[in-house]
């Protein structure tokens, strides 16, 4: 089984250089990785200091580089969801067919395919490791979402077998253990509900794939950092380590750096105190540009010695629903807010859980149409929903 590890964080604060000092790592220790970057700003050219193409290139041994390009993979792969979904259609004349031509590449669809892109590649088994550099925080959020969010109108806007909905649930899948259906079985769009499933699984096993925040010890990026952290716990990813970038060493004697020490102190101290349960690695700053084999070779000899760090580092049970003597309770964690900033509503059968700008639905399976949302807690930064059987 490999391992993927995403490297995420606020524009500028170093997620390229730290992934790709992470693969270096990897590829001389003789892991075969692969370093993808999800980014259009194509931040690995210029890291590596080499042409990374649209495809897995070699560039040293054990160490492979890919800069996804959507459009090429949507050229690619669109016409088969597209299909997929006129199938399902019926359009009255040649101009409604135009228009859904033109619909059809809605807001993430270029998301979407670059986590299929992962997705495949991870499935070749090719590679021992894939790290991926993402665009930073919020379209980082975006792209990690929304596959759960596409399930989402795939469900309600199309004729789905309800047998596959119970099983594709989250929660009923992982708590009723309901098998799948054969696909064989499947009209097309269960297909393509079932593939995006699929992809959350991936990205949500925390067997297999790590978030990993990069930040700077500045007031504005530690603040950004926590409601990364907050927003990722709330859709249920498995964070497990933090990096501190572009840390002054206490060897530099200049009295040009020593406020701008104070403020790091600080704000490391902070970034400490709220992380201290995973793992945390300080980068330090460097009086040149990191790039080209020799600025990662700094990096990897100066602040990644720990041999554990490929493994997964830590797992957050961000969810969790279990059987309680009154019905049943589901707990999502949510840190570093408070129940004046979360609202939350049942949507038929959905739980909509709303945290800032974010929203979340929660699909509940068909076991839980006899229950009703008797009372919900905030209580040691989970979200705790009560259920309990209606009375007829």
């Amino acid at each position: 089984m490999g391992r993927i590890i995403v490297f995420t964080g606020k524009g500028g604060v170093g997620k390229t250089s730290t992934a790709a000092a992470h693969a270096l790592k990897a590829s001389r220790e003789g892991i075969n990785t692969l370093i993808v970057s999800t980014d259009m700003a194509h931040n690995l050219s210029d890291i590596f200091e080499t042409d990374v193409k649209k495809e897995p290139t070699e560039i040293r041994p054990n160490l492979w580089t890919l800069e996804i390009d959507p459009n090429h993979e949507m050229e690619n792969s669109l016409g088969v969801i597209k299909n997929t979904i006129s199938n399902m259609m019926k359009f009255n004349n040649e101009n409604d067919a135009e228009t859904f031509e033109d619909i059809m590449v809605f807001p993430g669809m270029e998301e979407l395919f670059s986590l299929l892109k992962i997705k495949e590649l991870y499935e070749k088994n090719i590679y021992d490791l894939i790290i991926v550099d993402c665009a930073p925080t919020g379209e980082t959020l975006a792209l990690l979402k929304f596959p759960e969010l596409l399930s989402w109108y795939v469900e309600k806007f199309f004729p789905i077998e309800r047998v596959v909905l119970k099983v594709l649930r989250p929660i009923g899948k992982a708590f009723f253990k309901i098998e799948l259906p054969d696909k064989k079985t499947m009209n097309d769009i269960e297909k393509l509900y079932y593939k995006l499933f699929e992809l959350q699984e991936l990205l949500k096993n925390n067997e297999i794939c790590s978030i990993r925040l990069v930040t700077i010890p500045e007031k504005m990026i530690v603040e950004e950092t926590k409601r990364n952290y907050m927003y990722l716990n709330l859709y249920n990813f498995n964070v497990d380590a933090v990096y501190i970038n572009r840390v002054i060493p206490d060897n530099i004697e200049n009295s040009f750096f020593d406020g701008w020490k104070e403020i790091q102190m600080k704000y490391t101290n902070e970034l400490r105190a709220i992380f201290g349960s995973m793992p945390i690695y300080n980068i330090k700053w460097y009086e040149v540009d990191v790039v080209g084999m020799g600025g990662l070779e700094r990096i990897v000899d100066d602040s990644l010695d720990d041999k554990d760090i490929f493994k997964v580092l830590k797992k957050t049970a961000n969810e969790r629903f279990q059987k309680i003597d009154s019905g049943y309770k589901l707990e999502v964690y949510v840190p570093f807010t408070d129940k004046s900033n979360l609202d939350m509503y049942e949507s038929n059968s959905d739980i909509i859980i709303k945290l800032g700008n974010f929203k979340r639905s929660i699909p509940m399976p068909d076991v839980m149409k006899k229950y009703f949302i008797s009372t919900a807690k905030f209580v040691d930064n989970y979200l705790c929903i009560y259920f309990e059987e209606k009375v007829n």
